[in-house]
């Protein structure tokens, strides 16, 4: 079974290339949304070979096309297939997926505005959180955001402190209906209706790091990994592109929401015992940016049970699953914690014996008003022990 994506755009069959409907046109069968089915001209695809697009899609993929097998497929999408597209979806889960793509909204969004795409940060919230997008405010930043509601951004934008940006909503981008509105985002009123890209230029607000953040931009009851304890670890976890953090006995979830912050690929499950304070660490991960963060509810180790194996693990609270944690770790994964008692020092102390790495003291002083002059406020000192999990390769004679 031959799987051929076509991407259409909003100026439909008169706007694609003749190499994309020579595509279409030796389709047996023909999948795609009404609106874009209706774009094929009959004479080209039968109206009996044009199959809607059920509800919902996903669970129906292996199914209604199992009942066109030795069959051509075609299947429209929307501009660039493999944008936030069914594109995507397809080329994971079947074998023989050929994409011939059109000019993606993005591209068209940036011709119209005139912004370089080395400049233009893009944000997909197409079945996702709209908070992801606050991941890339900061002043001065411009973004294109695909799948949101203007309105929805606009109220996030004003909640964030950005309520003076620019906002331009671009509808039907390349087709005979395409038009555009403008306003701030304090004062939106304009409701999109259809496909449109929504355009962003940040004002206001504050300039948040992507690591780095300072205490104050979380929500936290005293519970927290505080910035210069949280450079120290997240150091030797070593965030990579796509990896996998456990955050145990998460706090406030500061681990877990900058190692998220790192790359957008990045992936996080905070555990914490406490309810309120797992609610909080909800909280701030929408507000910083990273709602995919997910979140248990429960005590470790008997809280790690079932949850995918990680690439690396933070343990801030619940030593006691430190073993367990180990064990879980992937080859070549990291581990990092802390602890702040002699019992629970004594804890890492045996790790570090049966596993090496490094074990080192973190004392922290900052400087404060002394009668007249200024002396040294010395922190509680953490017992900090990283180490690094041979890889199978390591492990072989």
């Amino acid at each position: 079974m031959t799987i051929v994506v076509v991407g259409v755009g909003a100026d439909g069959w008169a706007g694609l290339a003749e190499a994309a409907r020579a595509e279409i046109a030796a389709c047996d069968v023909l999948f795609g949304a009404p609106r874009q089915l209706g774009l094929v001209p009959g004479n080209v695809v039968p109206e009996t070979g044009k199959v809607p697009w059920p509800s919902p899609l996903l669970p129906a993929l292996d199914e209604i096309f199992a009942a066109h097998e030795g069959k051509r497929i075609g299947v429209l999408a929307s501009g660039d297939p493999m944008l936030s597209g069914i594109g995507t979806t397809l080329v994971k889960r079947f074998p023989d997926v050929r994409v011939v793509p059109g000019v993606s909204s993005v591209a068209l969004a940036r011709a119209r505005l005139g912004w370089a795409a080395e400049e233009t940060e893009v944000v997909s919230v197409v079945g996702r959180s709209p908070h992801r997008v606050s991941r890339a405010l900061a002043p001065g930043r411009r973004i294109l955001v695909l799948g949101a509601a203007p309105d929805e951004i606009a109220a996030l934008l004003v909640a964030r402190g950005f309520g003076e940006s620019a906002m331009t909503v671009l509808e039907q981008l390349g087709g005979p209906a395409e038009r555009r509105a403008d306003g701030v985002a304090r004062t939106w009123s304009h409701t999109a209706g259809g496909l449109h890209v929504l355009a962003i230029e940040c004002a206001g607000g504050p300039a948040l790091p992507l690591l780095g953040l300072p205490d104050d931009a979380f929500e936290h009851d005293g519970q927290l990994t505080r910035r210069d304890l949280r450079a120290a670890a997240l150091a030797r976890l070593t965030p990579v592109p796509g990896e996998l953090l456990w955050d145990v006995g998460a706090g406030a979830g500061s681990v877990a929401i900058e190692w998220s912050r790192a790359h957008p690929a990045n992936r996080a499950i905070a555990v914490e015992r406490d309810p309120a304070r797992a609610a909080r660490i909800t909280r701030n991960a929408e507000t910083l940016g990273v709602p995919e963060l997910r979140v248990v509810t429960g005590t470790a180790p008997e809280a790690l049970a079932g949850l995918p194996a990680p690439h690396a693990v933070f343990v801030g609270g619940g030593l006691a699953s430190v073993e367990t944690c180990w064990s879980a770790l992937l080859p070549g994964g990291r581990l990092v914690a802390h602890a702040v008692t002699l019992e629970s020092e004594q804890t890492l102390a045996r790790a570090y014996a049966a596993h090496g790495g490094e074990l080192i003291r973190v004392a922290i002083d900052h400087a404060a008003p002394l009668g007249g002059f200024t002396g040294w406020t010395p922190g509680r000192t953490v017992t900090q022990w990283s180490a690094a999990k041979p890889t199978e390769a390591r492990g072989r004679p």
